[in-house]
Parts: structure tokens; sequence; C-alpha cells
């Protein structure tokens, strides 16, 4: 059958790629179906807890994404004429946001105050507010001494603040609708406004960056990593004509890959966008192989096409084996809970296949048909790869205890490694959304929210003198935690009311004294707020909970994890009667981080035995298939090692690296074996002779893939976007690794077991000389 094949291929070579053009505008067709979406929600699945509390949380108030003008003038003092009219003016545009449902700032926060018997609510600055300096002074003392406005949307030394718009989003890939007209405002207002910087931050922000950076990095740092591959091929290969032909099987294979997604229905993400990155990775290996082998065979004095059909004759079942195998590493990543990281497993597993079906058809057709130019060299040249074959055989017995050191040093590192994530830091300090963000955290606050909704279980329950006092005292002990910046509680309001009821005498800024009063003053209140600014983000329709929100320092997912867990405990402790969720987007992202990487983890060791079990059928060997677990291991868990070295810190983009590497690891692991045992059992060399075939055979094509996959990743790893950088940076010191295990462990490794064995069939045959000589003498 793959005689068959392969005489196909070479005498018939026009037609096959017809055929495979045909077939791969079919499969690419379906690229039209593919949509990218940028909302964070995509990131758990539909029955996962942590959306469902978030999504009944904002259905009982109101939404929390939200777009943050940061405004900070030059002069270091918000509250001046000038500054206060810029802040109105945006406030009241920023209605006009696409989708906004809400917009607080200073000059629009309900200020009350008692005139005579009666309650006054007004702007705090109104159009028709006289700012003289008498007026300036009274509104900077409201502000700077009000929780709800101090380190909220007011620094506490008044030289920012801070118009914050939320907005209702209801369906996915609204963000960059919201993004453009928040970022025409600013331009406007910096212009009519000389005098203000004007920085955009906020969740929304936040996110579009993340799916901007995805999108940046695929139109630009791709592109100069396919160039980089190109370029590093044509001077390693010196092949213009292999170069082209491996470019045409990358370029189809993410077509194809791309293509039959759309069909599928699967849909583009900020991890699954980077799988065209994966699948020219392995696409370039495959080609490596088959051509390598090739311009090796026309060295020895063989044909074009001799050489050929005995390259793929050598390469078939590799190939073969390290694409089922890779395939089944990336599919390993269906065990994650998050569909994102599940859509690029299966996107990428795909597009290995592709790359493995058109590596062995089009590829050979694509070399028959072009000009193929190779000259012909002694046999036993001495070359660079013989040389390192002489260099391992004769050095082995240091090699292997000195390698064996190395991994096991290196890996002993992987679990000081901590899972964590600071989602402000995936930017670097070169994008807006990181300086902005930095600035709120230093002046204000950050942007991480954490919501907090205590249901009293009975309809008016807000109101009663118990709950009103625990989510007060909540609230208090909620701002004392070194991670709080500013609690934004209901019981502020109530303690103003009751201050503004008694004539605004300071001495009864407290809680209401019993139920009925408390249920009056918010009633009072509620009707005398304007459209937009209710209290529908605090409390629900039926008066039963409200939402304690806090906004935090810019922490990691760690701390966060830890606070929510002190929160939980507090509740539970002091609250016990009450239903509680706790919940927020980077909370959400927290906890996906963590366990997403547990289950990666999981499916990679999966994946791993998986593997083992197909090694040992392919290779005839379950001996062998035992020796390449270590070759197969060592480099992502040496990589790691090295990662604890550099930052101590795993989070969501590497919990990729190791899925990602397996299969280039296996790939090295399988052609380096398979050519030993072709050496072994084809050609009847010995050990030392099968590793000294093995690397003038396959050496190359693997220093040459190592090379060409590190400058392409390290590309990738000048990423402004942290996700994509330090992925791109651990994959390329993955792959040299593994590299470094295949040359200096695994050849030693091969010559011990071999002494071991032939020492053990030498006694053997001594026991049995002595057996026979004994019996002739008896």
């Amino acid at each position: 059958m793959k005689e068959k094949l392969f005489d196909t291929l070479i005498n018939a070579p026009i037609r096959v790629m017809l055929l495979i053009f045909l077939l791969i505008a079919g499969a690419g067709y379906g690229g039209q179906y593919l949509t990218f979406k940028a909302d964070y929600k995509i990131f758990f699945g539909e029955d996962s807890p942590l959306l469902m509390n978030y999504e009944a949380v904002q259905a009982e108030f109101s939404k929390s994404d939200n777009v943050a003008f940061v405004i900070a003038p030059n002069d270091g003092n918000v509250f001046t004429p000038e500054t206060l009219t810029a802040i109105r003016e945006i406030t009241e545009e920023a209605w006009q946001i696409p989708y906004s449902s809400r917009v607080d700032s200073l000059t629009n926060f309900q200020h009350t105050q008692s005139e005579e018997d009666d309650l006054s609510v007004a702007d705090l600055v109104a159009e028709d507010t006289p700012l003289t300096l008498t007026s300036l002074n009274n509104i900077r003392e409201i502000a700077l001494n009000e929780p709800l406005l101090i380190k909220k949307l007011v620094a506490p030394s008044a030289n920012s603040t801070v118009v914050n718009v939320t907005v209702q989003l209801n369906e996915v890939n609204l963000e960059p609708i919201v993004m453009a007209k928040a970022r025409e405002m600013k331009q406007k207002y910096e212009k009519q406004y000389p005098d203000l910087k004007i920085m955009l931050s906020g969740m929304v922000m936040m996110n579009g960056s993340f799916s901007e950076s995805a999108i940046h990095d695929n139109e630009v740092l791709v592109p100069l990593m396919f160039a980089a591959v190109i370029v590093i091929m044509i001077a390693l290969l010196k092949s213009f004509t292999g170069t082209f032909a491996t470019v045409v099987i990358v370029i189809t294979s993410i077509v194809s890959a791309m293509g039959l997604a759309g069909w599928t229905g699967l849909y583009l993400s900020g991890p699954s966008a980077s799988s065209p990155v994966m699948i020219l990775t392995l696409a370039v290996a495959d080609c490596i192989h088959v051509m390598n082998s090739m311009f090796y065979e026309m060295r020895q004095g063989k044909s074009k096409s001799a050489a050929l059909k005995e390259s793929l004759r050598l390469n078939f079942q590799p190939i073969m084996l390290t694409s089922i195998t890779t395939a089944i590493g990336f599919l390993s990543m269906n065990f994650s809970e998050s569909p994102p990281f599940r859509d690029l497993g299966n996107i990428v597993a795909i597009g290995v296949m592709m790359a493995c079906i058109l590596s062995l058809t089009l590829f050979p057709a694509l070399m028959m048909i072009l000009p193929v130019r190779v000259k012909p060299q002694p046999q036993n040249r001495n070359t660079l790869m013989m040389s390192l074959g002489n260099f391992v055989i004769a050095k082995s017995r240091v090699l292997l205890p000195t390698m064996a050191l190395i991994i096991a040093g290196l890996t002993f590192l992987l679990p000081q490694n901590t899972l964590n994530d600071n989602f402000v830091e995936y930017f670097d300090e070169s994008m807006p959304i990181r300086t902005s963000t930095s600035y709120m955290q230093e002046n204000m606050s950050g942007i991480i929210l954490m919501e907090v909704a205590i249901n009293s279980q009975e309809t008016g329950g807000i109101s009663g003198s118990r709950y009103i006092q625990t989510i007060d005292t909540f609230s208090n002990w909620f701002r004392q935690q070194p991670e709080v910046d500013h609690v934004s509680t209901l019981s502020d309001t109530f303690k103003r009311l009751n201050k503004n009821m008694h004539a605004d005498n300071p001495d009864y800024y407290r809680l209401p004294e019993n139920r009925e009063l408390a249920a009056q003053y918010l009633l009072l209140y509620e009707m005398s707020l304007p459209y937009g600014l209710d209290l529908n983000n605090q409390i629900n329709v039926d008066k039963s909970a409200t939402r304690v929100v806090s906004t935090l320092k810019n922490i990691s997912s760690v701390e966060l994890l830890d606070l929510e867990q002190r929160v939980t405990q507090w509740l539970a402790k002091s609250a016990p009667d009450y239903k509680v969720m706790i919940t927020g987007p980077d909370l959400m992202f927290a906890h996906i981080g963590q366990s997403n990487i547990e289950s990666m983890l999981s499916g990679t060791a999966i994946a791993l035995v998986l593997i083992c079990g197909l090694l040992g059928l392919a290779l005839g060997s379950f001996q062998f298939s035992l020796i390449s677990l270590v070759p197969n291991i060592a480099p992502a868990a040496m990589g790691f090692g090295a990662w604890y070295l550099l930052s101590g810190e795993v989070g969501l983009g590497l919990s990729m690296v190791a899925g990602m590497t397996l299969g280039i690891v296996v790939d090295y692991t399988v052609h380096f074996l398979s050519k030993y045992l072709h050496a072994r059992r084809d050609l009847g060399a010995d050990t030392e002779a099968a590793v000294r075939y093995t690397f003038n055979s396959v050496g190359n094509a693997l220093w040459v893939t190592t090379i060409v996959l590190v400058i392409g990743f390290s590309v990738l790893a000048h990423s402004h976007f942290k996700l994509n950088g330090d992925m791109g940076f651990l994959t390329a010191v993955t792959i040299v690794l593994a590299l470094v295990v295949d040359f200096f462990f695994l050849p030693p490794l091969l010559l011990l077991l071999d002494r071991k064995k032939q020492a053990s069939a030498t006694s053997t045959e001594t026991d049995n000389d002595t057996e026979q000589t004994a019996y002739e003498n008896a």
C-alpha cells in the first residue's frame, strides 16, 4: 500500500497536486465562517458555576463592565473651574457611549443635605453651580470626605479623578464599538482642554486590549516569525526549492485547519488565535525530515526519485507516529475547563494531521516537480554530525551522569513555581492600558472588583437593623484588608441619610435606629434620584439583598483567591443566616486560571501514557517506549524548572507550553529512535555504529529544526503581550533543552543499556559453557 502511494507521488506528481489543492480549497472555504470573539465570558463554559454565579449577580443588580476616563490636570488640582467644567462635559457625553447604562463622576454625584425638614438631592457640581473660590472649597471638602467618592472617583491628593461609565454588553464582540467611542472622546477633550491628561482604563478597555494584543501579534509578529523561519531555512538547508515547498505546506496546512475549524463551528479567541503558530512549527519539522533524508540519499549518489522514495520509506512511520502523538497531546487540552483552550487544542490537532498528510503527499509531489540540486559526497566524509556522534560515544560514561544530574536538578525546581497571574502585568509599559491602570493604582485604586451579594432572604430585609449592622461591620472589616482600596456599601448611604434627616448633625452619622426609619429614608432618597443614577447597582428589586463592591489593588490571582477565602470565612462565621455569592470577572479568571493549569497537567499526563503505549506498538518494543519517556518528559520539566530561576510564576499563558512543546519533543525522540532501530534491525549495525548512523542521518534535521523554531519563537517572545511573550520564550527554551537531551542523554542511555544487555548475554553464554563442560566431564 505504502509502496504504491510512493510510486504514485513520484510518477504522477501533477495529478496528486491538483487533487490535493482541490481538497484544500474545499477545506479552506470554511474559513469564512470563522469569527473572533473578544468577550471574556467565552473563557467559561455555559454550565460553569463561576459564570452562572456572576450572571446571577449581574441579573439581580446591574452590570459592572466599565470604561474609566482617568483625568489628571497638569496643575495637580481637579477642583478648578476649567477641570470641573471638563468633567461635567465628559460626563454628559459619556451617556452617548454605546450600551452605556450609568455614568458616575465627581460632578453628577448625588449629594444629599438637609433643607429645613426636607431632604435635598442634587448634582455635586450642577451646570448652574457658581464655581467661585468659596463653592470650590466646599465641593472639595465634600468630595474628599465622602466614602463613596474618595479613592473611587477622586484621588485623596485631589490630583486626579475618574468618570466611570458602566456598560451593558449583552453580546460578544461589542467591546471594539465601546472602545472606539471612548477613544474618540479622549482625543476630543484632550484637544479641547490641553492642560488635562486623559487616560482610559476599566474592564472593557482591559478585555479589549487582550484581543487587540492577540490580533496585533498575529498581524505583525507572526509574519515576522514566518519570515525569520524562511530566511533561516534557506541559510541552513541551502535550498530555495526545499524552502519554497515547505512554505507551501505550512500555508496549506494552516488554511486547511482554519477552514475545517470554520466548518465545524469553532471560533477564534485570544488563545486559539495562536494556533497558526503551532501548526507552523509541526509542518516545518515534518518537511525538514523528509527533505533532510532525501538530500542525504542524494549525496550518496542516488537519483532524486530514488532518494525521495527512500526518504518516504524511512520517514513515513516516524512522521505519522509523531503527528498522531502530537495530536493526542493537543487533544488532551479538552480536559481544560475553558472552551477557548479546548478550541485551541482541537484546531491544532486538525492542523497537525493536515501537516502530516500534506508533508507526505503534496511535499514529495512538489519536490519531484521543482528542480533540486545536491552535490554527491563520500559516505565516510567527516561531517559535523558524525564528529558529534563520535564525541557522544567517546564521552558517554561522563555525559550520562552529568546530564542525569542536570535533568534532576532543573526538574527539582519545577514544583517551586507558583500558579499565579497578574492580569494588569500581561501588558508591558508601552501599552496605554498598562500606564493608565498603573496611574490609577498609584493615585486612586486598582481596577479589580470583588462583588459580594448578601441576601437577607426576606422581602425588604435590607432595612432590618440586624442586616444593616452586619453589612456595616462587614464593610468596615473589608476596608481593613491590605488588598482593598475602596468599598462601596449601602450602609454608608444609610449613615449619610440619617445625618441629613437630623439637620446634617455629624453626631448622627450612624445607622438608623429601627427598620421603619431606615425604610422611609431609603424610599425618600430613591424618589429623589434622577434616571440612571438609582440604587439598582446596590440593591435588588424586592429589596432583599445588597451588593457590596470592593475595588482592589492590582493584585495577583493567588492574593485574590486568598482574599476570597478570608471573606468567605468571615461571612460564614458572622452572617451564617444570609445567602452569599462572591464573584467578579478577575475572581473568575483567578479560579479558571488555577483549574485550567491543573487540568492541563492531568491531560498532559494522560497523553503521555497514551503516547508511550503507541510508541511501544509502533517501534515494536515497549522497552524503547519506556526509554522514550525520559527524553519526552524531561525537556518540559527542565524548562519549567529553568522558569523558576527567571520568574517563578506560571500563569494562564504558560499553561499551554507543556502541551505545545510535547509534539516537538516527541518528534525529536521518535525520529532519533526510529533511525537508531533501523540501523540496528535493518542494517545490522551494533550500538555504536547505530548511534553514528542516527547522528549522520537525522542529526542535521533535528538541529536545523531546532534553530528554525527557536528563532521563530524568539520573535514571538518580543510581544508586548506578556501572555504571548512568555509562551514564546519558554517554548524556545524547551525546544533547545529537547535537542540537548536527545543528543547528549538518549545516546549514552542506549549505549549503557546495550552494554548491560551484552554483559548479560556474555554471562549467560559463560554459564552455558560451564554447564556443558561439567556435563561432558561427568
